[in-house]
């Protein structure tokens, strides 16, 4: 009924707090660690862009990952680690070589250098919003970054969709779709994604131009 869709439709486009989203998945401690490290970060003038389930959230987004990413540069890893320690942080190089790890307590945070194989670099960080998180404002990666970035890490390996539905739904109307498509454009299973979100009506099909055709 043309009522319950244009009801729908301002539901979708409402964007809750961010405070209450981040307090209904119960990761206040999460938050704090979140908060504490960016605190070190903004310190120590290391540049850094929040990424991952938070960053979805500050745009008033949902997610189904549970975890805390900060992008920095890989010149800055070893002062980040040096600053973050000295805070009380425990830090941890794994067998990955685009990552390293600090943990608070139990809280893990990563610190990305080189997500989706593409080093950070300032144009990186030139791709963020000033958001607040919890009442500290932050570099926040954009909507469409974190869109590229989801669907580049769909692999033969890992190519979970459930986990990109959420952010696609959520954020559609922050995501530049086109330049979604231009940057994932070789990766079969992002070409995949796109299908399903176009089939589920998440997104317009781009037309035979790459222009996006009519939804």
């Amino acid at each position: 009924m043309p009522g319950t869709q244009s009801a729908i439709h301002r539901r979708r486009k409402s964007v809750p707090r961010r405070e209450t989203q981040m307090a209904e998945r119960g990761d206040e401690t999460l938050v704090h660690t979140l908060k504490k490290v960016a605190a070190v970060l903004k310190q120590a003038e290391i540049p850094f862009a929040l990424g991952g389930s938070f960053a979805v959230y500050a745009h008033g987004g949902h997610s189904s990952d549970h975890d805390v990413d900060f992008l920095i540069r890989g010149a800055d890893v070893d002062r980040a680690l040096e600053e973050l320690t000295a805070a009380g942080f425990t830090a941890e190089r794994p067998p990955e070589d685009w990552l390293v790890k600090v943990f608070d307590d139990d809280r893990m945070v990563d610190l990305i250098h080189r997500p989706i194989e593409t080093p950070v670099t300032e144009e990186t960080f030139g791709d963020t919003v000033i958001r607040p998180v919890d009442a500290i404002h932050m570099p926040v990666l954009s909507a469409t970054q974190l869109m590229v970035h989801k669907l580049l890490s769909f692999s033969q390996h890992y190519c979970d969709f459930a986990r990109g539905l959420p952010l696609a739904r959520s954020l559609r109307e922050q995501i530049d779709w086109e330049r979604v498509r231009k940057e994932t454009q070789h990766s079969p299973y992002a070409e995949a994604f796109l299908v399903l979100l176009d089939r589920l009506d998440v997104v317009p099909e781009a037309g035979p131009s790459g222009e996006k055709g009519t939804p």
